[in-house]
């Protein structure tokens, strides 16, 4: 691979990374805020014990849930970039 294909390649997973790492800053910021409704709104389910209270945590869980899932991916992917952005970098210079 040439050098210049392989910087091309190099910035276009800095410019990735750097997406990724903000996508992943808010992730971070949405399931602090989704797991504080959760625990509210299971802590409502059990004073009150109505039907409704229980449905509205199972469903703000589940959002909860999903977004965890999100991050996982994010964080999955950004160490996938990482390693191949290494991989690019030992080429390079190696």
């Amino acid at each position: 691979m040439s050098r210049s294909l392989l910087e091309r390649r190099l910035s276009e997973i800095a410019s990735r990374l750097t997406a990724l790492r903000r996508e992943l800053a808010v992730a971070d910021e949405q399931l602090a805020v989704l797991d504080d409704m959760a625990d509210d709104a299971r802590l409502r389910s059990l004073v009150s014990e109505t039907p409704l209270a229980g449905q509205d945590h199972r469903e703000t869980q589940r959002h909860a849930d999903a977004m965890r899932g999100h991050r996982a991916e994010l964080v999955a992917e950004i160490a996938e970039l990482e390693r191949a952005q290494d991989e690019l970098l030992d080429r390079m210079f190696g």
